[in-house]
C-alpha cells in the first residue's frame, strides 16, 4: 500500500511505521477467543519488561482509552478511605490530575509550583511531613506542555520515606527515556500506545505493584468502568479485558512492541536524542527562544516562545507546514504564547532538517523577520 508519510512534531499521536499501521488489517476475531487473550498476555508482560520490572512484583493493566483515562484510574482507585493525595503541580498535565481529584471529591493537596523548573523537593518534603495522612503522591515525569523533566527518583524516595505510594505519569517518556521502575522508586506509571511505543491511539496501560493493586480491592469503588483492581482481577482470572477491547489497536501495539525490541532501548533513546538536538539546532538558526532551560528539559518536547512580530500567525504557519506533510502544535503553558516541537515517533534527523526548510519557507511567506525578534 502507498501510504503518505506525515511527520508529526506534535506531542502525540506520533509518526508510525507502515508496518504498525498495516498490523491492524487482520482477520476479524472475537476478543473472547483464547488466541486473542494470549496475545494480550504477551503484550502485558512486554510492557513491564520495557521498564525493567520484575513480573512477580509488577504487572500491566490495559484499558481502552487515552492516557488521561490512566490518570483517572490511578487516582480514583489507589487512594484509601480517609487518606489524601498530594498532586505535585507544575504544568498542564499535573493540573489535570488535580482536576480529576476535584471531580471525584478526593481529599487532596494541589501543590502548585513554578511551571518553568523542576519540582522543588524541599517543598514536597515539607508538605509530606506536615500532612501525615497523605497516602499517594502524584507527579508528571515529563510535563508535555513545556518539556520539563521532574526528579521522579528523588520524589519517589521521599514519598516512600513518608509511607505513601508514588504514582507518575510517564505518558510522554515511556519507551523513549529509559526507565527502571524499581530504581526510580516508582510504584505506578502509565502511558498510552500512540506515544513512545509508536503504535496507534485507543490503548493505554498502567504498570504497577501487584500487592498495592490487590490491597486496593478494599478501597472505595469510585468508578464502575475505570477501576484498577476490577480490570486487574478480570485479566488475572480470564486473560481478557472485562469490557470490549480495541482489537485492531492491540494488534498495532503488538507490532510496535516487536519494533521496539528490534531497535533496542539504547538505540531508540539515542535516535530521539539526536532528533531533539536537531530541533535545537533548527530553532537556534532561526533565532527562536525556548521556554525551559536546556538542563531541565526531558529531551523530547521543546516549548518555543512565539516571536513578537505582528506578521507571526501560528495558524497560517501551521497550515503552510501541514500542506507539506509536517505538523506543529500550539503551546499549553498558562498565558505564555508558545508552540511545541517534539522528537517523538518514527522520525530521525533528516526529517527534522526537512521540516526546518519548510518552516523557514513558511516564515518567509508570512513575512516574519528572520532571525525572529523578541522584545
Amino acid at each position: 500500500m502507498d501510504i503518505k508519510r506525515n511527520i508529526l512534531l506534535n506531542p502525540g499521536p506520533a509518526t508510525t511505521t507502515d508496518t504498525v499501521k498495516l498490523a491492524q488489517v487482520v482477520p476479524d476475531i472475537c476478543p473472547r477467543e483464547r488466541e486473542f487473550a494470549g496475545r494480550m498476555a504477551q503484550l502485558r508482560g512486554d510492557l513491564v519488561r520495557v521498564v525493567h520490572g520484575d513480573p512477580e512484583q509488577y504487572t500491566a493493566v490495559l484499558f481502552c482509552g487515552s492516557g488521561t483515562l490512566c490518570m483517572d484510574v490511578c487516582l480514583n482507585s489507589l487512594l484509601p478511605e480517609g487518606k489524601k493525595a498530594l498532586i505535585v503541580h507544575n504544568g498542564a498535565y499535573s493540573a489535570r490530575a488535580a482536576d480529576i481529584c476535584q471531580a471525584y471529591h478526593l481529599p487532596h493537596i494541589d501543590l502548585e509550583l513554578p511551571y518553568d523548573r523542576p519540582a522543588d523537593l524541599t517543598i514536597v518534603e515539607t508538605t509530606l511531613r506536615e500532612n501525615p495522612n497523605i497516602a499517594l503522591v502524584y507527579a508528571t515525569h515529563n510535563e508535555t506542555g513545556t518539556g520539563l523533566l521532574n526528579p521522579i527518583r528523588e520524589m519517589g524516595a521521599l514519598t516512600h520515606q513518608y509511607g505513601a505510594i508514588f504514582v507518575t505519569d510517564t505518558t510522554s517518556t515511556y519507551a523513549m527515556r529509559p526507565i527502571d521502575i524499581e530504581a526510580e522508586n516508582i510504584d505506578f506509571c502509565m502511558a498510552s500506545a500512540q506515544k513512545g511505543l509508536m503504535a496507534v491511539t485507543g490503548l493505554s496501560f498502567i504498570i504497577g505493584r501487584r500487592d498495592v493493586i490487590e490491597a486496593s480491592r478494599d478501597y472505595p469503588r469510585r468508578s464502575y468502568y475505570a477501576n484498577l483492581y476490577r480490570q486487574y482481577d478480570y485479566f488475572e482470572r480470564t486473560g481478557e479485558m472485562e469490557f470490549t477491547p480495541p482489537v485492531q489497536t492491540v494488534y498495532a501495539a503488538i507490532q510496535a512492541m516487536k519494533e521496539y525490541w528490534n531497535e533496542g532501548e539504547t538505540a531508540k533513546w539515542a535516535r530521539h536524542s539526536r532528533a531533539f538536538a536537531a530541533i535545537h539546532t533548527g530553532l537556534e538558526s532561526l533565532g527562536f527562544q525556548e521556554l525551559i532551560s536546556r538542563e531541565w528539559q526531558a529531551g523530547l518536547v521543546a516549548a518555543v516562545r512565539c516571536p513578537d512580530d505582528p506578521r507571526w500567525d501560528f495558524d497560517r504557519i501551521h497550515d503552510l507546514c501541514y500542506a507539506q506533510g509536517f505538523t506543529i502544535y500550539p503551546g499549553k503553558v498558562g498565558t505564555a504564547d508558545t508552540f511545541r516541537l517534539c522528537a517523538l515517533g518514527a522520525i530521525d534527523v533528516p526529517d527534522i532538517q526537512d521540516f526546518f526548510q519548510v518552516f523557514r519557507d513558511a516564515l518567509e511567506t508570512c513575512g516574519v523577520a528572520i532571525p525572529v525578534q523578541y522584545r
